[in-house]
């Protein structure tokens, strides 16, 4: 959970990074509006935890702050825009469709306390392609929104409605932007970032929009993409990825599990094996590209055996980095209904999941001894390497600055440096 302060407006963000620029644009938003002394909550629906914390946060908002006006948005008002509407603590209930509309946030009491449309309707991405979401060292771009899978054990296209991209000269023009304002990292992101361009004319592909982004903005140093689904790598990304040095060695997939079975019962679209065969792929063109994979744990009807064949391709298919997450029904999923692991199971798969995590990260960064990494200094003391590895260095260099950064040792979690080069060649 995060914090965006709009004058006297907070803007209280949970779960994704996407959720987190869009909170920007509800800030930008309200203030364009002339909302005050409101409070609003752009919600997350990926497990019950999330729906649980934001009313929690909701309710202790009202005791804080009796007299203040709350709007309720994101994911989980979209799935359920009822059970925030009978909360007596909320004012307002927007969808997610609603939540970025010019007025959204303007007196409008003739429409009710729920403005919650069908978000299945939506057809084109918001015109809202504000100059993206910023931290102090990279810029992130949203090129695309919602998703077409079914997945039996999310939610979330149920709160972001179906696959829509964002034009590609839009996203090339924002791009361009962030880069003149000095931004050597731009990151691609969205709720399926692969589905890009499936919906457009002539349906482009993600690895066409990447190499007209490489070409068209050269003055940018690093191009960076965030969670991709392993089904969808096409051929013109595999060709980016092989010839252009840029677009950073780093893939984070969408793996959920290492088992077949498993994989049917979730709805994936891959099975292991092409699983390993995409980043056999990946390595035969950039032999530097590190993964980093999301994993669920205790999906219901995993027996051990099946487990096994997740924590097996932890190694079998060479990942870095992990995000393990011990399955927790979400009421309205296909999931939700099939039988249930044994929650101490669940939690103890989870842990052995994590444990090989830590294992494979170790041997990562034990690699990266002795080496010289490019790092993009994310804060005093603290760089990101081209493939995604940590690094904390000593020596004086500017957030954002791209460096060059000797390893001399690891303390499991990340690489220590010094600095070699100040300011490298961008």
């Amino acid at each position: 959970m995060s914090d965006v302060i709009a004058s006297d407006v907070d803007v209280v963000t949970f779960g994704c990074r996407l959720n987190a620029y869009e909170s920007e644009i509800i800030r930008k938003r309200a203030a364009a509006d002339g909302l005050s002394d409101a409070i609003v909550f752009n919600t997350c629906a990926v497990t019950g935890e999330a729906v649980r914390q934001a009313r929690q946060a909701i309710r202790k908002a009202r005791r804080e702050r009796p007299g203040v006006r709350l709007i309720v948005t994101g994911c989980a008002a979209q799935i359920d825009p009822a059970a925030f509407a009978a909360m007596p603590e909320v004012d307002l209930v927007l969808g997610n469709a609603e939540k970025s509309a010019p007025g959204a946030y303007l007196p409008q009491p003739e429409l009710g306390r729920v403005r919650v449309n069908d978000i299945m309707s939506v057809r084109e991405t918001a015109g809202h392609l504000i100059d993206g979401l910023k931290d102090r060292a990279r810029a992130y771009v949203e090129v695309q929104n919602g998703c077409d899978h079914r997945c039996t054990f999310c939610i979330i296209p149920y709160g972001r409605g179906n696959s829509r991209s964002a034009a590609a000269g839009e996203v090339v023009a924002q791009v361009k932007r962030l880069a003149a304002q000095g931004y050597r990292e731009v990151v691609l992101t969205g709720v399926d970032v692969t589905s890009w361009g499936a919906d457009l004319p002539g349906a482009p592909t993600l690895g066409q929009l990447v190499a007209r982004i490489l070409k068209l903005v050269p003055e940018l140093p690093r191009l960076r993409l965030s969670s991709i689904d392993a089904a969808e790598i096409d051929p013109d990304l595999m060709a980016c990825l092989a010839a252009e040095p840029r677009l950073m060695p780093y893939l984070h997939l969408s793996l959920q599990a290492g088992d077949d079975m498993i994989l049917k019962r979730m709805k994936r679209r891959h099975s292991r094996a092409d699983a390993l065969k995409l980043v056999a792929s990946v390595r035969a063109v950039r032999p530097d590209t590190a993964f980093g994979a999301d994993l669920i744990a205790g999906f219901p009807t995993e027996t051990e055996a099946m487990f096994e064949n997740t924590l097996s391709l932890v190694e079998e298919a060479g990942l870095s980095f992990l995000h393990v997450f011990p399955y927790s029904p979400r009421p309205g999923t296909p999931a939700a209904r099939m039988p249930a692991v044994a929650r101490t199971d669940v939690k103890a798969r989870a842990a052995r999941l994590r444990a090989a995590g830590e294992a494979a990260l170790a041997r990562h960064l034990q690699r990266q001894l002795g080496r010289t990494l490019m790092g993009l200094v994310e804060r005093s003391g603290v760089a990101r390497a081209e493939d995604f590895t940590e690094i904390a260095f000593e020596g004086e260099a500017e957030v954002g600055r791209i460096v060059a950064l000797r390893v001399t040792g690891h303390d499991g979690k990340r690489v220590m440096a010094k600095t070699a080069v100040l300011e490298a060649a961008e």
